[in-house]
């Protein structure tokens, strides 16, 4: 009768059960998400306070800090806590909201990125149509279709997760709700989940990263073609970030999804779930901030601005 008691609630078993690496681990998980919120805000409100930003590039950009930030912000609190106080505890609609908004936010970081990518090629390749090509009404339209994709995939993996029966264990191996380690503790026969969660996740990554491919092809032709030095380094600069943040995100997310959960390593789950719900978020405003030059004589012009509202100040 036990066994057939239905899960109310779910525990997460966190990163580790050591007891003295829950402070250090929280104080570098404090910090990993400090800078993700000062690193991803401020990347937006530059982009939002300086006019020659305002360009297609920087308004995928800015989306992409925002989706950063926020599917971070649905897990990391929540590790934090487990660390400090040892709250491990998640309700079973906690539970499905936490795997909600991080899955239809990835979601959207994969397709911004192939949009991304799609704007460096008509950039590149089509500098002379670039005005034409990429109208605010496309970057929207681009921007739109990727929120809509993410969240009605979203709905897919929490329909398909919970309609599953869970009745055993609550014990979830993992630091968050993630669809694999949730759906390893039904009791029910979950085959055809597991087929379907491949099956979305592969076609997500692969259609994405077939557009990146296609469009870095076309702009590697491009450069090779160009007989100016000074041409070849702009080129390829614009990329270089972009590619910077596609090969981080697409090596963890490839290795975590395209397999099975039955053949899925949990502690090698977890490893790579840092990557992208911590790591890469924080990485992302750093890389784009540390290679663009737009980028840091923005920052330059906000420093000096700052500088003078307080010389006047005092």
């Amino acid at each position: 009768m036990e066994n057939k008691t239905k899960v109310t609630q779910f525990i997460l078993l966190g990163l580790t059960s050591a007891p003295e690496l829950q402070v250090p681990l929280f104080l570098v998980f404090t910090l990993i998400y400090l800078v993700n919120v000062v690193g991803n805000l401020g990347m937006i409100l530059l982009i939002f306070s300086d006019p020659r930003l305002h360009t297609p590039m920087y308004f995928f950009l800015s989306n992409l800090s925002l989706v950063d930030f926020s599917y971070s912000s649905a897990v990391i609190p929540k590790v934090m806590a487990g660390f400090l106080v040892e709250d491990k505890v998640i309700s079973y609609n906690a539970c499905a909201a936490q795997m909600f908004f991080f899955v239809a936010l990835a979601t959207v970081e994969n397709f911004l990125l192939a949009s991304m990518a799609y704007d460096r090629f008509a950039a590149v390749c089509k500098p002379l149509h670039y005005t034409t090509t990429m109208t605010t009404r496309v970057c929207a339209l681009l921007a739109l279709g990727s929120y809509i994709y993410g969240f009605l995939n979203a709905s897919i993996h929490i329909r398909d997760t919970f309609s599953l029966s869970f009745c055993m264990s609550n014990l979830v191996h993992h630091f968050f709700c993630d669809v694999p380690a949730v759906m390893a503790l039904s009791c029910s026969d979950r085959r055809i989940s597991e087929l379907i969660l491949v099956f979305v996740a592969s076609f997500n990554i692969f259609f994405a990263l077939l557009v990146i491919l296609i469009s870095y092809m076309l702009i590697f032709i491009t450069i090779l073609k160009l007989h100016s030095a000074e041409g070849y380094k702009k080129a390829l600069s614009t990329c270089a970030s972009h590619l910077t943040t596609v090969s981080i995100f697409y090596g963890t997310v490839i290795f975590m999804y395209s397999q099975p959960s039955s053949s899925h390593s949990m502690d090698k789950d977890k490893i790579a779930s840092v990557f992208y719900t911590m790591l890469i978020p924080m990485l992302n405003p750093l890389v784009y901030s540390l290679r663009n030059k737009e980028v840091k004589n923005a920052f330059k012009k906000v420093v000096e601005k700052t500088k003078l509202s307080l010389g006047f100040t005092f």
